[in-house]
Order: C-alpha cells, then structure tokens, then sequence
C-alpha cells in the first residue's frame, strides 16, 4: 500500500492500518464517537449538494453565506497530483460519467496557481495567479448575500524573490491584492490553527501550522480616496483600540491573542482602514500598494522602524526567548511582517529545520562576519554581532564592528534599550546584562568607530598609496 505523506508524487511505502480495537485516534470507537459527534453539532436541517464549476464563472453562490478555501499560489499543484488518482477513475467510470472524464488527462492549462512551468516565468505565472484570482473574488463579491462577511481561507508558507524592487514575499501581499481589487473591504484577519503537530507532513518537517482566515465584506462602489497622512492618522485612532481588544486579560490575565499571532491579527483592522477606501494615494498620487500599507501596519505594533526581519526576531524573543517552538508559529508571524523562515535562516539570525526554529545566541554567531559583505544585515544581527565583538575582543573589535555598519548605528542602540527592557521585564537577569554592557560601553565603541578612517577619507587614500 501507498501513502502520500505531502502533496507531491513521491511515495512512501508502508503499512497503513491502525490498531482498529485499540481505544486511540485510527481505532473503531473513538472514529465512530468523532464522526457522530460532528454529525450531531454540523448536521444542518436542510439537504446539502455538491456541484462542479469554474470558480470565476460559477452562479451557485448567488445571495447565499459564502466561505472558501482557495489555492496557495504555488504550494500545490492539485491538477497534477490528481493524475494519479484520475487515470484509474477514468477506466472504472468513464461509460458513468462520460462529460466529467473524458479527457485523457486532468485539464491544467485553467488550473489558478502560479505556476511557471506552465507560464515560462515567475512574473507571467504570478500575473496569471494574480489576475485569476481576481476574477473569482470579484464573481464571489457580486453574488454574496449582503448581510453576511465572506470569509477566506488562506494558507501559504512564505517564500521570497528578488527583483528590481528589492526582495518582496509575493504569495500572501498578491492574495491581498486579489481581493482588493475584487471589490471587497477586508475587516478581520485571524491565525487559525488548521494543521495538526503529529500529522505525518508535520513530523520533523517545516510544515504549516495555520490558516489565516480573511474576514470581508464588499466595498461601497463610491468609496473615497484619501491621503497617505490621513491614513496614517486614522490608523494611529483606530489600531490601539484594536491593539487593546486583543491583548487585554481574560479569565487567568491571559492575551486572547498569542503574542506570535499578534501580528497576524493586526494587520485585519489595519488593512479595514486601508481597504474600506477606492485608494490610499502616496505624495506624488500614485495608489499606495498593499506592501506599503502592510509595513506601516506593522510599524505601530512594532513601535520603531526596524526592518522586517528584526521586528520578527523580537516578537519572536517577547514570547519564546532562545527557546525554540513550532515552524509554523514562525512562519504566521514571519508572513505578517513580509519576511520568512527560510530567508532568516541565510541572513544568520536563527536556526530552523525539524520543524522547529530558535534564534541565535550572540556566543553562536561567526567570528569572521563581514557586514560590509553582508547581503542581508538585519539590524538584530548586527546588535549581537557587536554583543559578541565586545565579549570577545573588548570596545577595539566592537569599534571596528560599528564603523563597518555604517549608517545602522543609531537602530542598533534603540534595538540595544528595547532588549534590555524587555528581559529586565522577564527576569532574564543574563541577558539583560549583555545589552546593558553594550549601552554603557557605548561611548567608547562609538569613539573607536569615529577614528577608524572612512574609505572616501584622504587620509586613508595617502596611507594606500
């Protein structure tokens, strides 16, 4: 027998049966208690049906609550994978179905993922995704009864690509787009624990742990624009409320809101201010992008304009320390601030793999980094690179550090008090001390750095030569 243990071709061998006496998940009694018990809560008292259609130009919607679990851009390549299954239905049920199977082969040419073996590139597969898309949740917003949200389901493990615009996440920021384009004004985002620790793609692996829910409703179609400056006040009035809703004690003074979802969770009443306009138009009036949008959401929470991956790292550390926790929680909170797992991992800052990911200790970080070199400096890196520098080497090799840093001086230090704070809040006594030595020896790196010379420095061409 054959098991698929992801949505890939590959497969495993094994024994699929489970003990069917024994009383644990896969046994006769407790599938039977799970499935009454669904049947008893779900079971609706009108008959349900199942219908085949194209999604952007289905009519069965029509006033009626819709919720739906579309596909991840690229994660999974459903019509391929449903060849295996197909040319064996075909053979058994062709002369019973003859309309449903009569091709050869599952159709792919329609199938909306982005997929660029079938487009010839990134771009023109991410167009294609981007554009269908938007055709099926404009149809979905036409047809939606108006009284209830449409509600979205949305899993997708981030991933990065560089282009001329610098490294973007496309995945979660072009599903965003989608259904703004659409018509809809997004008013909720909410993590929703979806997958299973113990399912067999999640057992030592970097699977998804979560969904994210979108919570919509259509946009007036007379929606006015606004201005970059009012947006930003408007977020400033309305995301501390939110902010205060979520994270306010409950019954034993607990967030109702993780602080690794905390992120996610955000961005929902953030993006119902930016959403709910025809256009938010930058200073030179062009349309503000949802990539914009989503960093100045995050900037209020984060409270300092650190880049993406450090405002990950120190969520990450509020809730977790160096202790390392599920893949899957990362990846919720690394999506939020359009940054991923596996990109952070390269930059250096923490370590994932087995499903788990933890940040780096200042003692673990190399000795021989370059930040000069350094594709990728998240300001957290170049914080405990001084931190090891220091430790190591005293303010000359922490001097040397920050001259080659350059202009990220003055974050690194902010990043240096917020630390220190924060475990000072914890009683992290260790570690609040390594940020401590840092802010006191300061000033004397600081004077290192200031007289090692510039490269541009006339003094230092005279030396060369």
């Amino acid at each position: 027998m054959n098991l698929f243990g992801k949505h890939a071709i590959p497969m495993t061998w094994d024994y699929p049966e489970a003990a069917i006496l024994a009383d644990t998940v896969g046994g006769f009694a407790p599938a039977s208690e799970y499935i009454a018990g669904c049947i008893g809560k779900l079971s609706p008292a009108a008959s349900g049906f199942a219908t085949q259609a194209d999604a952007q130009t289905q009519t069965i919607s029509s006033l009626k609550t819709i919720s739906t679990d579309p596909p991840y851009y690229d994660n999974i390549g459903y019509a391929d994978l449903s060849d295996f299954f197909y040319v064996w239905l075909r053979r058994m049920l062709r002369s019973v179905f003859p309309a449903v199977l009569a091709t050869i082969a599952v159709p792919k040419t329609e199938e909306l993922i982005a997929t660029p073996s079938r487009h010839g590139t990134k771009q023109k597969a991410e167009k294609f995704f981007l554009a269908g898309m938007t055709k099926v949740i404009h149809n979905l917003a036409e047809q939606a009864h108006p009284e209830g949200p449409v509600t979205i389901y949305y899993a997708f493990k981030q991933s990065e690509t560089s282009g001329e615009d610098g490294t973007s996440s496309p995945g979660w920021v072009t599903f965003l787009s989608a259904v703004l384009s659409a018509g809809f004004a997004i008013v909720g985002t909410w993590p929703l624990r979806s997958e299973q620790e113990f399912r067999m793609i999640g057992m030592g692996a970097n699977a998804l742990a979560s969904s994210i829910v979108l919570v919509c409703r259509k946009r007036p179609t007379d929606a006015p624009s606004i201005s970059r400056r009012e947006f930003i006040r408007e977020l400033n009035g309305v995301l501390p409320e939110a902010l205060d809703e979520m994270t306010k004690g409950s019954g034993e003074e607990r967030s109702p809101v993780a602080p690794v979802d905390l992120s996610q969770a955000i961005i929902g009443p953030g993006m119902a201010v930016f959403s709910k306009y025809s256009a938010v138009l930058e200073a030179d009036g062009s349309p503000m992008s949802v990539r914009t949008a989503l960093q100045l959401i995050n900037r209020f929470l984060a409270e300092d304009d650190f880049d993406a991956d450090t405002q990950f790292c120190l969520h990450w550390f509020e809730q977790y320390g160096w202790n390392e926790n599920l893949f899957g929680e990362a990846d919720v909170l690394a999506r939020s601030k359009s940054t991923n797992v596996d990109a952070m991992k390269d930059a250096g800052v923490l370590q994932s793999g087995s499903g788990k990911v933890r940040l780096l200790k200042w003692a673990e970080y190399p000795t021989d980094w370059d930040p000069r070199t350094d594709k990728r400096t998240p300001v957290w890196e170049a914080l405990h690179q001084l931190i090891r520098a220091l430790k190591q080497g005293g303010e000359s090799a922490s001097g040397a550090l920050l001259a080659a840093l350059g202009g990220k001086a003055e974050a690194v230090r902010q990043l240096a008090y917020r630390l220190y704070t924060l475990c000072e809040r914890l009683g992290q006594a260790e570690d609040a001390r390594a940020y401590n030595e840092l802010i006191t020896s300061w000033t004397g790196i600081e004077s290192v750095a200031n007289s090692i010379p510039k490269p541009s420095d006339p003094q230092l061409s005279l030396f060369d030569n």
